[in-house]
């Protein structure tokens, strides 16, 4: 079968780090990911169960390993090769349609009787990510034992597949499991007034998550790019601003004052969907004292002036992934919310390069989500 395989290749993967550092995506076609014939990874115990990908979308976790900017902290934690892809909707060997909740927690691992975390069901807070008898990985997209969506054939485990409705397509089925963080996200944050940092696939999603599940919150909104901007205000924020003109903005909606670059007051929670040095930066200055930054993108190693955490006792709080009832919410917010219209378009395997491009420079293209198309693809 076909599928895209990211290898352990040092010399690869800096000179992917070189390439996406001069254009992002630019990794694919200089770094350790490749397209290969493979054979389909082998059932490790009961309740593991073929899957054959139907649509699998391409993330910012993803392009960050592609482009050779994942922290280094992800080490012991992934084991290679491995296949990418954990946005995922597929079939079944019995005809079901379903989405993939990817976390790789105590069940798929066989772990009984399950850690703590896991039997409360926190499954994104498992304490046995590389354990038991699968190879070590965070998540399907990231464990050699699996493989990922962005192939012809993956395994999962019974408890890791959640049905599709017959009235949702494809399209919306592959936007639930992104949709299922921003929701996990939103239900974080419990505030009147909330900016959220970045206009990006995960930005847009949590906007609209925010906007379902806070009705009454107003929502200050960063986006880089016009058709950001549009989806933004489309999806429910009040306010948009330029990534630079976010203190602004915050000034003007909560009256605070000034010194330095930062603020007196600020908003009480900020929703950082970047991660990076400067939007995380950024949030410290407009969060309220006593007010929490939540961290939904995910961050590469960073240098940070945490000065006012300590002054302003500040919450730097961490948003990993889900759980699994998030999905529930997440595939109805699709449906109502019309999140489908968010995949800007789909690539065959063969054209992975292409479709990678696309994904890191999505922005400036006027594009939101990209995916790979495997319904057309033949073993």
């Amino acid at each position: 079968m076909k599928a895209l395989v990211f290898s352990r290749k040092p010399a690869r993967y800096a000179a992917a780090m070189v390439a996406g550092a001069l254009r992002p995506g630019r990794g694919a076609r200089y770094g350790p990911l490749s397209l290969r014939d493979v054979d389909p990874p082998d059932l490790p115990g009961p309740g593991w169960l073929p899957l054959r990908p139907r649509l699998s979308g391409i993330c910012g976790s993803d392009m960050a390993t592609i482009d050779g900017r994942s922290s280094r902290y992800f080490e012991p934690i992934v084991s290679f090769p491995f296949t990418p892809g954990h946005e995922i909707v597929g079939n079944l060997e019995d005809g079901r349609r379903v989405v993939v909740v990817p976390v790789l927690t105590c069940a798929p691992r066989g772990i009984d009787p399950p850690c703590a975390l896991c039997a409360a069901g926190h499954l994104n807070l498992c304490e046995r990510v590389a354990f038991g008898h699968l190879e070590p990985g965070l998540q399907c997209g990231f464990c050699e034992s699996t493989g990922g969506g962005w192939s012809q054939e993956m395994i999962v485990h019974e408890s890791q597949v959640v049905d599709v409705a017959d009235e949702l397509s494809d399209r919306q089925a592959v936007m639930i499991e992104p949709t299922a963080c921003a929701v996990h996200a939103a239900h974080q944050v419990d505030a009147g007034r909330v900016a959220v940092i970045g206009a990006g696939t995960l930005g847009l999603l949590t906007i609209a998550a925010v906007r379902r599940l806070s009705p009454a919150t107003e929502i200050i909104a960063t986006a880089k790019h016009p058709e950001q901007k549009r989806w933004a205000k489309e999806l429910g924020a009040d306010v948009t601003c330029a990534p630079g003109e976010l203190a602004r903005a915050v000034r003007s909606t909560t009256g605070s004052m000034v010194i330095g670059n930062q603020l007196t007051g600020g908003v009480p929670a900020v929703v950082d969907c970047v991660g990076t040095e400067a939007t995380l930066t950024q949030a410290l200055q407009v969060v309220a004292p006593g007010g929490t930054v939540h961290v939904v993108g995910m961050p590469a190693q960073t240098t940070l002036d945490l000065t006012a955490l300590w002054h302003r006792e500040t919450i730097l709080r961490g948003c990993y992934a889900y759980e699994r009832a998030d999905f529930e919410t997440a595939a109805e917010l699709v449906a109502s919310s019309a999140l489908d219209r968010l995949l800007s378009a789909t690539y065959p395997l063969a054209r992975y390069e292409d479709a990678i491009d696309h994904a890191a420079n999505a922005g400036a293209r006027g594009a939101v989500k990209v995916a790979f198309d495997l319904r057309g693809e033949r073993r």
